[in-house]
């Protein structure tokens, strides 16, 4: 019984450790994005720029940009702007939707390998149930959460401290983030196909008067889905 409880603390310990690790890493990435030069490379012009001096690596740099970002607490609309702007509607999408799933699987991983034993020593009875709920109904907790905007940075890592499969989580992401995503590029890149060119008439175009449908009808999206779940809980 003796071996029994050093190897509880042992794990403890161990649990521990981690935790003030993956603290640190949080804060880390806070204070490296708001008090260092990388908070200057997140505007269009400044990325553009950069972007363009790279040439043809320029997308497989943006997506790992966004990936980074994602993990460092770079607001996501942010980085779906900037390359919406840059790469346009259709290619911007792509490009955004891969940086988005890679980065927000390396932050499931974070917290799973640093805050998940943590986590799990802390959950009472009442908890472990929800727990146990997630890890029973990951995909559809996953994919709900997505289509209603659960701020997207914070899901990641929160995810990864609970009993959720990988396979839910990246599934359930990869669809619930693709209809937020598209409208959302499709809007800015639209508009910035009007800026580019010049030609403001095309403002009364139909593609543009399509986008700004599309990006109001965004905003009522997750009134919808929480309708549905409410009639069909019901």
């Amino acid at each position: 019984m003796g071996n029994h409880d050093y190897d509880i603390g042992i794990m403890s310990s161990a649990a521990w450790v981690k935790a003030a690790i993956f603290v640190l890493f949080i804060v880390s990435a806070i204070m490296l994005v708001r008090y260092t030069p990388i908070r200057g490379l997140m505007t269009a012009a400044a990325l553009s720029e950069f972007l363009d001096a790279v040439g043809m690596w320029a997308p497989l740099v943006y997506i790992t940009i966004y990936a980074a970002g994602t993990c460092l607490f770079v607001p996501g609309t942010l980085l779906t702007g900037l390359g919406a702007a840059i790469f346009g509607a259709y290619w911007g999408f792509l490009y955004v939707w891969v940086g988005a799933m890679i980065g927000a699987c390396a932050a499931f991983f974070i917290g799973r390998t640093l805050g998940r034993e943590f986590a799990a020593s802390l959950i009472g009875d009442k908890l472990k149930r929800y727990d146990d709920a997630i890890g029973r109904n990951g995909f559809a907790t996953v994919l709900y959460l997505r289509l209603v905007y659960f701020p997207f940075t914070p899901m990641n890592f929160g995810m990864g401290l609970t009993r959720v499969r990988f396979k839910d989580y990246a599934l359930g992401t990869g669809l619930g983030i693709i209809v937020g995503t598209f409208i959302f590029t499709f809007f800015i890149g639209t508009l910035q196909e009007v800026w580019a060119s010049g030609n403001w008439g095309e403002l009364v175009s139909s593609k543009v008067f399509f986008s700004i449908g599309l990006f109001a009808f965004s905003f009522f999206i997750p009134k919808i889905i929480k309708s549905i779940k409410g009639e069909s809980s019901g």
